[in-house]
C-alpha cells in the first residue's frame, strides 16, 4: 500500500512539525494545532504553555500515527488554528 496515498495531508509524511513532550509521552492528546502563516510550519500542541525544553521536532508521519482524528483538519490553510475540548471533541478552526 501507497503510504503518500494514505497519507491525508499535502505536506510529505516525513515533514518537520513540532510538538511537545506531553503529546510524545502519550500523556496528553492534541488539543491545539496552528499552520503557520509566514512558514507553512505545523505545530501540534496539548494547549498548555511549555518551555523551550519541552518542544521536540517529529515527522508529520508521526503525529497522524498517534492520532488519526488529525486528518479532519488536513487540510488547514495557512495562518489558522484549530482547538478542542477533548479527544472525543469536534476541531473548532
Amino acid at each position: 500500500m501507497n503510504l503518500f496515498k494514505k497519507f491525508p495531508f499535502k505536506d510529505k509524511p516525513n515533514t518537520a512539525v513540532i510538538t511537545c513532550v506531553h503529546i510524545l509521552n502519550e500523556k496528553q492528546p492534541i488539543l491545539y494545532v496552528s499552520h503557520d502563516a509566514d512558514d507553512g510550519c505545523w505545530q501540534f500542541l496539548c494547549g498548555r504553555e511549555h518551555s523551550v525544553e519541552e518542544s521536540k521536532i517529529v515527522a508529520l508521519e508521526e503525529i497522524y500515527e498517534m492520532d488519526k482524528s488529525i486528518k479532519k483538519i488536513a487540510n488547514l490553510d495557512y495562518g489558522k488554528k484549530a482547538y478542542r475540548k477533548d479527544k472525543n471533541s469536534k476541531w473548532s478552526i
